[in-house]
């Protein structure tokens, strides 16, 4: 086996290659647009690259042909509560199940790591934000959500074989949209319901600028304290809203407020995968046409959650009820628009997040697993902290 550095346009296509070729043959691979990957690795379109640098190679065997491939980052930005050492990140990992081939592959990522400072890598994970790219799947393999990569079962054992260990699960949730919630959710709903001062209300496209600063508030309440968390910008949301707009579906993206202050967010998307597996990774004019074809004849019957928050004044006050009444109920469930739903990944070191799951009557649809594996192998190795 041998190790290519990518560092022009054929290595490039080469490391998208690599990934058709050795999944293409799995049921329920979706092959991911190569725009959505090329833009990890290009400083213009990923802010990563203000924090951090990044390498890729691609492996091949004697013959030449696609043995694996990996990427490596260090991203100063990256780190979890409690970390008693730097840790780096390695992602975009294929491999044939050859544990030896692994092996050269994380040696290889590891060694560039250890040289850059770091103590530890973890994998696989994205150069940039959690919600892409993000955990090695090792439950519900198939039809991942936009976004999610795709992995055979057999990657586990080359992950832990080479001494990786869970760093933490996400899981990931999912329910019949047909299927009445349970009733502590209509209880808890008639009780602030009977209070005109809460509110809720679907995002509107001619308004983005209000409802991407209301997410932008709900946000830093909720989520800027945790551990690794940062403040967003309205700015920052305005740029996400606008880059969302072509395939937001108003009716499905809710806001809560009380006396018009917004308390909770409630986002999600159609599910673009069931769109985008039908395009052999290209999203050019002729992609554009059959994307609008599909969208106008209803070809997408499921929905994924991407954020829900609530901010910490409002927490256990029923306004997750509220909320997924006033929209999920009432709107998406009651208009028939549509029929699955899958919430993006919960870490297991998110217990209230994990409870609002599975208190709403969902059943895990998928789970993947961030590993850690620390270059000092005398230390302690100690699990994501749980987040208060």
């Amino acid at each position: 086996m041998k190790l290519f550095v990518v560092n022009d346009a054929r290595t490039a296509r080469e490391f998208l290659d690599v990934h058709v070729t050795l999944n293409k043959d799995h049921e329920g691979w979706i092959q991911p647009l190569d725009k959505d990957i090329t833009d990890v690795f290009d400083p213009a379109r990923n802010k990563a690259f203000r924090f951090g640098e990044l390498v890729r190679w691609v492996m091949k065997d004697e013959n030449g042909r696609f043995t694996g491939r990996i990427a490596a980052f260090v991203n100063k930005k990256y780190k979890t509560l409690g970390d008693e050492q730097l840790t780096g990140g390695v992602g975009f990992f294929d491999c044939i199940n050859d544990q030896r081939a692994a092996n050269l592959l994380f040696d290889t990522a590891k060694q560039w790591l250890e040289e850059r400072g770091m103590g530890a890598m973890d994998g696989p994970v994205n150069f940039g934000d959690r919600d892409r790219w993000w955990g090695l799947q090792v439950e519900g393999f198939v039809n991942p959500p936009y976004g999610m990569a795709y992995n055979p079962p057999y990657y586990r054992n080359l992950f832990e074989g080479y001494g990786f260990e869970p760093f933490f699960n996400q899981v990931c949730f999912a329910l019949d949209v047909k299927n009445r919630i349970q009733d502590k959710f209509y209880e808890r709903h008639a009780a602030l319901a009977e209070d005109p001062d809460y509110s809720a209300r679907h995002i509107d496209k001619k308004n983005l600028e209000k409802y991407a600063q209301d997410f932008t508030t709900v946000y830093n309440k909720a989520w800027a304290q945790h551990g690794g968390g940062k403040e967003i910008t309205k700015e920052q949301t305005m740029l996400l809203f606008k880059k969302m707009k072509p395939v937001l579906d108003e009716k499905i993206v809710w806001f809560a407020y009380y006396k018009e202050d917004p308390i909770a967010i409630w986002i999600n998307l159609p599910e673009l995968n069931q769109y985008f597996k039908h395009m052999g990774g290209k999203f050019g004019l002729l992609q554009k046409l059959q994307f609008l074809w599909l969208k106008m004849t209803g070809a997408c019957r499921k929905f994924t959650g991407i954020v829900f928050g609530v901010v910490p004044e409002f927490q256990a006050k029923g306004v997750d009820a509220y909320i997924i009444v006033e929209g999920g109920v009432k709107v998406i469930q009651e208009q028939n628009l549509y029929d699955d739903y899958e919430m993006q990944w919960i870490g297991d070191f998110n217990p209230k997040m994990m409870n609002i799951g599975q208190n709403l009557g969902a059943y895990p649809s998928r789970r993947l697993i961030t590993f850690r594996y620390l270059f000092d192998r005398t230390k302690e190795f100690k699990r994501h902290p749980i987040l208060k």
